[in-house]
């Protein structure tokens, strides 16, 4: 987790960096390194209504997997690959499946 968040972080160099977290355990890690220009905020539990993520994969599940039968974990991994490359590329559309008000308000006021 702490790669990913390093990752993250060095992507969006620019940026103060809100990210929404789900109560897994490596989320929560004592070793976690969190950068200097990012805060985790941690959503209720048992609430995956709130967090924006599900609705994401749901938009994958639904666009770019279907009922479709892979033969290999490598054909999952490539129809990931290409999904997650169509979000990127469609941040409106992201924002539109992701961006709860109450997202939008925190994130005003925090700056």
């Amino acid at each position: 987790m702490s790669i990913f968040l390093a990752h993250t972080a060095m992507r969006f160099k620019d940026d103060y960096c809100i990210l929404f977290m789900d109560g897994a355990g490596w989320h929560r890690a004592r070793e976690l390194n969190i950068p200097e220009n990012m805060r985790l905020e941690f959503l209720p539990p048992y609430s995956p209504e709130l967090n924006p993520v599900e609705h994401i994969w749901e938009h994958l599940r639904e666009n770019h997997f279907g009922n479709d039968v892979f033969s290999t974990l490598e054909e999952v991994e490539q129809r990931l690959c290409i999904g997650l490359r169509d979000c990127m590329e469609n941040p409106e559309q992201m924002k539109s499946i992701s961006l709860f008000s109450w997202i939008n308000t925190l994130s005003l006021s925090s700056n």
